[in-house]
């Protein structure tokens, strides 16, 4: 039977750092899928996840059992990805790219045949990720929350620390911000 997770801190609060590798392989895989909603560059992933497990290794003192550790790892992983989305923000130049081909086909198509969204999918996730990467960072990231991690306001609430009245807020102008995104993209007039 594996230790759980409160067994496995415990023993590493009391010396046995080694023992902290077994949070890192049964973590790993959800910290990366979570890194990579936030960063596009494999390096960037890659250091934003060392980045939470070395926060999590300095801080497990912090954590109090009162929760899954899970749910403070994560906590942890989205404030992290939320800075990094506040300092490449900081750190880039902000140009509004126009559509490559295979977007806009897939725009007018969809358009006028929406029941074949599915068939270049490709072409939409592109056009989101272009779409996203120009949102500021708590848009971008109450946008992938909620509606492409589908969590609810309150675990939304939780992860970030904002209060759900904030998160609601933000959510709105979130979209009123994605909305003026693409229309700066020229796709409005698909919309």
């Amino acid at each position: 039977m594996d230790p759980s997770d409160p067994e496995i801190i415990d023993a590493v609060r009391r010396g046995d750092v080694d023992r902290f590798d077994e949070l890192v392989r049964k973590y790993s895989p959800r910290l990366f899928a979570t890194a990579r909603r936030y960063a596009r560059r494999e390096d960037e992933v890659e250091d934003l996840v060392q980045l939470v497990l070395v926060r999590a290794f300095q801080h497990l003192g912090d954590w109090r059992g009162d929760a899954p550790f899970e749910h403070w790892l994560m906590r942890i992983a989205v404030r992290a990805c939320y800075d990094q989305l506040r300092h490449h923000r900081r750190n880039r130049e902000f140009t509004i790219t126009h559509l490559d081909p295979a977007e806009t086909d897939w725009i007018e198509r969809n358009a006028v045949a929406p029941e074949g969204v599915g068939t270049d999918a490709d072409a939409a996730r592109s056009l989101v990720a272009k779409a996203m990467e120009k949102l500021t960072p708590p848009a971008r990231l109450v946008l992938t929350l909620l509606e492409i991690e589908d969590r609810s306001v309150r675990e939304i609430a939780s992860l970030t620390g904002w209060s759900v009245p904030l998160v609601k807020v933000r959510a709105f102008r979130a979209r009123g911000e994605m909305r003026r995104v693409l229309t700066r993209m020229g796709v409005d007039k698909y919309l």
